[in-house]
C-alpha cells in the first residue's frame, strides 16, 4: 500500500509537473506572439480579406552573400491576389463602405485605371465582398493581366496608351465611367466608386498602417534601408514615413525605371526625364519595359514624399530595362525567385544601396508581384530582345550590375 501509495504521488506530481508545463508553455506562446506583434489574430482566415498582408520577409540569398548586407525581400507575391496591391484595394472599399460611398449587394459597381495588378486587387476584392467591378487599362500591358481581370468576373476595358492630360488616359476614362454609371448596375442604392489610387492619401495610409509596421517587427527594427519604387508613390510615401518615424537612422530610397522623371525630382530637385527634352508631356506614363512603377508627374501620393521641408527619401537610383530584365533571370536562376517587373527592378537598386552602404546592414526591399503575370512581355525573351534590340541573359555575376 505504501508503494502504491509513494506512486500515485509520483504519478500526482508527475501530472502537475506536466499541466505546470503545458501552462508555462501556453503563457511563454502568449509571451512571444505578444513580442512579435501576433497576440489577438485569427487562426482561421476570415475569407479572402483575412489572407491580405503579414507576408514573410523573405532573404534573397545571392544579394545577401554577394555584399555582406542582409538582403531582404517583402513578398507580397504572397497576398492572395498576387501582388501588394491587394492592401490598398481592401484598404479603400472598406474606407469607401465605412463612409456610405459602398454597400454590397447593391449591384453597386468598383470602377479604376491601372496597369493591371491594382485591377487585379480590385476585382479579387469586389467578388468576395459582392460588387461589380469595371477596369480600364492600357492595351499596351501584358495581356495576362486582362485575362486574370475577366476570371474574376471584371468587365475590362482596354484603351489606347495616352498621357495623364488627354481625356481617353484609362485613368480618365474609369472616372468618367464611374461618374456615369449611375444606378445602372443593379436595385436600389447601385453606385458608381473610383477608386482613384494615384490621387487618394488612403493609398499611402495603407501602407503606413500596415505594409511599414510590419517590417518594423519583422526586422525588429533593425534596418537601415529600405529601397522602393514608385507607381502611385502610395507604398514608399507610406512605408518611408513609417520607417521614418520609428526606426532611427533608416534610410530610404527609390528605385526608378528608364523613361521616369521620379529619380531626378529627388535627386535634383526636378521633375524632368530624358525623353521629354524636346516634349511638352503629352504622352504615355512611362516609356518603359518595367510595368506599373515610374512617374512624370506628382500625384497626390508621390507628393508626400516631399513635405513642406525636405524629402522623406535619401536618394534614387535609375534602373535601366535591361538590368531589371537581366536582375529577374538572375534571380529565378540563383534563388529561385521568379519575380515581376517591378520586383527585379527593387532589386537591383536594393544591390547597389546595399553595396554603398557595406556589409552588416539590413537592406528590406518589395516583391511587389510574380512573373506569372509578365509572361508574354516581361518574360518573353522575344518581346525583351525586340524591344531592346538583342536578347537578354541572367549575367554570369552581379558585378555586372555595377
Amino acid at each position: 500500500m505504501a508503494v502504491d501509495g509513494g506512486m500515485r504521488a509520483v504519478a500526482l506530481v508527475a501530472a502537475v509537473s506536466a499541466a505546470a508545463g503545458a501552462a508555462c508553455y501556453r503563457w511563454y506562446e502568449r509571451w512571444r506572439a505578444a513580442q512579435a506583434g501576433e497576440e489577438g489574430e485569427a487562426e482561421v482566415a476570415a475569407g479572402v480579406a483575412g489572407l491580405i498582408g503579414n507576408t514573410p520577409l523573405v532573404r534573397i540569398n545571392s544579394l545577401s552573400e554577394a555584399t555582406g548586407c542582409e538582403v531582404l525581400g517583402k513578398a507580397e507575391f504572397l497576398n492572395p491576389g498576387g501582388s501588394s496591391k491587394d492592401r490598398i484595394a481592401l484598404f479603400l472599399v472598406e474606407q469607401a463602405e465605412r463612409a456610405g460611398r459602398l454597400a454590397p449587394r447593391t449591384g453597386s459597381c468598383i470602377f479604376e485605371g491601372t496597369s493591371g495588378s491594382t485591377g487585379i486587387s480590385l476585382a479579387m476584392v469586389a467578388r468576395a465582398k459582392g460588387y461589380l467591378c469595371h477596369i480600364v487599362m492600357p492595351s499596351d500591358q501584358a495581356v495576362e493581366k486582362a485575362q486574370l481581370l475577366e476570371r474574376y468576373g471584371a468587365t475590362v476595358e482596354r484603351v489606347e496608351p495616352r498621357p495623364i492630360v488627354d481625356r481617353d488616359n484609362f485613368v480618365n476614362v474609369a472616372r468618367r465611367r464611374a461618374a456615369e454609371f449611375g444606378g445602372r448596375g443593379g436595385g436600389g442604392g447601385a453606385r458608381g466608386f473610383f477608386a482613384d489610387q494615384f490621387e487618394t492619401p488612403l493609398n499611402a495610409e495603407a501602407h503606413y498602417r500596415t505594409t511599414g509596421p510590419e517590417i518594423v517587427r519583422q526586422t525588429r527594427g533593425r534596418v537601415d534601408a529600405f529601397v522602393h519604387g514608385a507607381g502611385t508613390g502610395g507604398t514608399i510615401a507610406g512605408v518611408a514615413r513609417c520607417l521614418k518615424e520609428r526606426v532611427p537612422g533608416v534610410r530610404c530610397f527609390l528605385a526608378d525605371p528608364q523613361g521616369s522623371g521620379l529619380a531626378n525630382r529627388v535627386n535634383h530637385g526636378v521633375l524632368f526625364a530624358d525623353t521629354e527634352r524636346e516634349g511638352t508631356r503629352r504622352r504615355q506614363q512611362v516609356d518603359s519595359l518595367v510595368e506599373g512603377v515610374g512617374l512624370n508627374r506628382l500625384t497626390r501620393n508621390a507628393a508626400a514624399l516631399f513635405p513642406a521641408r525636405g524629402c522623406l527619401l535619401d536618394g534614387a537610383e535609375t534602373v535601366s530595362d535591361r538590368d531589371a530584365a537581366r536582375m529577374a533571370r538572375w534571380l529565378v536562376a540563383r534563388d529561385g525567385l521568379f519575380v515581376g517587373s517591378s520586383s527585379a527592378l527593387n532589386c537591383v537598386a536594393a544591390l547597389r544601396v546595399a553595396r554603398r552602404l557595406g556589409p552588416g546592414h539590413t537592406v528590406v526591399t518589395v516583391l511587389a508581384d510574380g512573373g506569372q503575370r509578365h509572361l508574354t512581355r516581361f518574360w518573353s525573351d522575344a518581346a525583351v530582345a525586340a524591344r531592346l534590340g538583342a536578347p537578354v541573359a541572367a549575367p554570369a555575376s552581379l558585378a555586372e550590375f555595377d
